[in-house]
C-alpha cells in the first residue's frame, strides 16, 4: 500500500466518467468543480485547469485515463517550488518549527526527529515553547521515545535563552541537528515576530553559517484557513517548507496544492496517521496519483 493510500478518496476523474470520454467543457466545467470542492482554491483550480487544457492541445490527448495522467503531471509540477529535502547540510544544523497550537507541532517534531536518529543523525530537541502548560513535558516524552537529547527550561522562560542552551549544548555534544518547538500563537504576530526573531538572532550569533530551516505545521482539515495560516506566518516569519498533518482526515487535500502554489514554498513532509512512520517526506507525484 502506497503512503498516500490513507489519504481520503476523492477520486476525481472517476466523478467524471459519466461525461463519456469526450473532452469537452462540461469535462473541464466539472473538473474545476471537483479541485475547488477539494479546497484547490479558485485562481489555483483555474490555473492547473488551464495547463491541462493546454497540454491535451499540444500533446494529443484523446481518453479520460490519458488526461487523468496529464493532470497527476500537471500538479506534480505546481508543487515542485522547491528543494523538498531538509537543508542539513552543516553541522549542527537548526530547524525551528512554527504553526498555531493543536496542529500537532510538538508530534511532527517528534517523529522527524525519530526518522533522523534512525539515520544516524545525532539530534537535539530544543523546547521553546515556553508559553503552553505540559509543552517540554510532551517533547520530553518523545524525546525518551526518540532515544534523542532535549534541552528545556521552566514554563514561562525567555524562549530565546532556550535556544541559547539548546545551541550550547550542540556545539558541546556534536550534534547533527537541533529541532526547535515554538510556541504556536498567531494572536499577536507582532510578538510571534519578536520571538522569532530574537531566536534568529541568537542561532546567527551562535552558530553563524549554520543551515537553518523554519517549517510551519499546518493541519490539512482546516482546508483554506491552512492557507491564509500560511500566509500570515509568511508574512511574520519567513517559511522555508510546510509540514501539512493530518491529510487523512480530510477529503480536502487540495489544500496542499493551493498551499505551494500560492507561497512558492514546498511541502516538505506530509502526515497520514498517528504513527510514526505516517509521517513521511513529501512526494508530489505520489500524492497526485491519490488525489486524482
Amino acid at each position: 500500500m502506497g503512503f498516500f493510500d490513507k489519504l481520503k478518496k476523492i477520486n476525481i476523474f472517476s466523478t467524471l466518467a459519466h461525461l463519456g470520454s469526450e473532452l469537452n467543457d462540461d469535462f473541464y466545467d466539472e473538473l474545476e468543480e471537483s479541485l475547488i470542492l477539494a479546497d484547490t482554491g479558485m485562481d489555483v483550480t483555474l490555473e492547473l485547469v488551464a495547463e491541462l487544457r493546454r497540454r491535451v492541445r499540444t500533446e494529443g490527448i484523446k481518453t479520460l485515463e490519458e488526461a487523468r495522467a496529464c493532470m497527476c503531471r500537471v500538479i506534480a509540477d505546481a508543487m515542485n517550488v522547491g528543494d523538498g529535502a531538509l537543508d542539513l547540510s552543516t553541522t549542527p544544523s537548526v530547524v525551528l518549527f512554527i504553526g498555531v497550537n493543536g496542529v500537532g507541532k510538538t508530534t511532527t517534531i517528534g517523529k522527524i526527529g525519530a526518522q533522523l536518529r534512525h539515520q544516524g543523525k545525532k539530534v537535539l530537541f530544543c523546547a521553546a515553547d515556553t508559553f503552553r502548560a505540559a509543552a517540554a513535558e510532551q517533547l520530553t516524552i518523545w524525546a525518551e521515545r526518540a532515544g534523542v537529547d532535549i534541552v528545556k527550561q521552566h514554563e514561562g522562560a525567555d524562549p530565546a535563552a532556550v535556544v541559547f542552551d539548546a545551541t550550547s549544548a550542540a556545539r558541546a555534544r556534536r550534534s547533527d541537528v537541533v529541532l526547535v518547538d515554538t510556541a504556536g500563537r498567531l494572536h499577536n504576530k507582532q510578538n510571534l515576530m519578536n520571538e522569532l526573531n530574537k531566536i534568529s538572532r541568537v542561532v546567527d550569533r551562535e552558530l553563524p553559517g549554520c543551515a537553518r530551516e523554519t517549517l510551519l505545521v499546518l493541519d490539512a482539515t482546516t482546508g483554506q484557513n491552512g492557507l491564509i495560516q500560511a500566509k500570515q506566518f509568511q508574512q511574520a516569519a519567513g517559511i522555508t517548507g510546510i509540514v501539512l498533518t493530518k491529510l487523512d482526515g480530510t477529503a480536502k487535500g487540495g489544500i496542499a496544492i493551493a498551499i505551494a502554489k500560492e507561497l512558492g514554498v514546498p511541502v516538505k513532509y506530509a502526515g497520514v496517521g498517528e504513527g510514526i512512520d505516517d509521517l513521511k517526506p513529501f512526494n508530489a507525484a505520489d500524492f497526485a496519483q491519490a488525489l486524482i
